[in-house]
């Protein structure tokens, strides 16, 4: 059994994402669990071995550590490819010749009309249904097709230990993009079940994406792990954070006279932690005492952290 938590590298942490991964290695430890950091690079442009560093340092400077190796998305191709194959074989794949801006018109068209449970943005599965020689119409043009999953309006529910009871559709998601690259959806599926992750918390903006998660794992024949969306912390206009919202990051904050110490209670007092002492083990201690029904599930304001975070 296993939690974790999976950032992007590529760029630091802020506020926001620390405190989740807070939450996410105090669950797993109160509740048994091995914790795991992974790094989710498949955005091989921005995605950078620098800002991986920066980010275990400052999971570390909160208390947040793994016992295991980092495992990283883009070193795993190859099993991605095989879930792909698995996915084609079974004719719940299909490859998708359109162009981004032929997307949006449709998703446009598509979003006044009733869509039941679908998410925002559900592609409308213009390319779900073309003959052979449509496909090699499209191929004579140069177009490289996306692979999608072929859906036909399932429903998933998701009883998330946070949120609680989520209702979501599930529409053709990509599975692989046009240049090759695997998707999001499908690597964290086939990432969670390789590596025996059993809880997964994370921010509750990928909630939505829950229902599309647990549908691969379906058809994969794979494990559904336990979920907890955390709420995020917003800026002061009620958006998620960015740099406009001033220093949001743990660097940015020493930098204006923050201590590691300061940030690090500040996050935990957010999660339901009290203050300990300066001599013993924070995380230790937290975890002594720190059960999920303290956390508050109302997103919080990057101004009741009561550090230095004014733009």
């Amino acid at each position: 059994m296993a939690g974790r938590f999976a950032p992007s590298p590529t760029g630091d942490l802020h506020l926001g994402n620390l405190r989740t991964a807070l939450v996410a290695a105090l669950l797993a430890r109160t509740t048994g669990r091995e914790f795991i950091i992974r790094m989710e690079d498949l955005d091989l442009v921005t995605a950078s071995s620098d800002f991986e560093d920066r980010q275990i340092e400052d999971l570390a400077a909160i208390g947040v550590t793994t016992s295991r190796q980092i495992v990283r998305q883009s070193e795993r191709f190859e099993l991605y490819r095989q879930a792909i194959s698995q996915l084609t074989d079974s004719g719940d794949a299909y490859p998708c010749y359109c162009s981004r801006r032929e997307i949006r018109a449709e998703i446009e068209a598509a979003a006044r009309a009733p869509h039941g449970n679908l998410p925002d943005g559900a592609y409308p599965g213009t390319c779900r249904d073309l003959t052979a020689s449509q496909r090699a119409e499209r191929e004579a043009e140069g177009r490289q097709p996306a692979l999608r999953l072929r859906t036909s309006g399932e429903t998933y529910v998701v009883n998330d230990l946070v949120a609680g009871r989520f209702v979501g559709g599930i529409d053709d998601v990509v599975l692989a993009r046009s240049d090759g690259v695997p998707a999001y959806n499908l690597a964290v599926v086939v990432d969670d079940a390789a590596q025996g992750i059993d809880q997964v918390v994370r921010g509750d903006d990928l909630l939505s994406s829950t229902p599309r998660q647990m549908h691969l794992q379906h058809l994969l024949g794979l494990p559904t792990p336990e979920y907890a969306h955390v709420p995020l912390v917003l800026g002061e206009m009620g958006s998620r954070l960015a740099k406009r919202d001033g220093a949001i990051t743990l660097r940015e904050l020493l930098k204006r006279g923050e201590t590691v110490n300061s940030v690090r209670d500040a996050i935990a007092q957010s999660i339901g932690c009290q203050p300990v002492k300066s001599d013993s083990d924070p995380f230790a201690e937290w975890s002594a005492h720190w059960s999920l029904a303290r956390l508050s599930r109302e997103p919080m304001y990057l101004s009741a952290f009561d550090l230095a975070v004014d733009s």
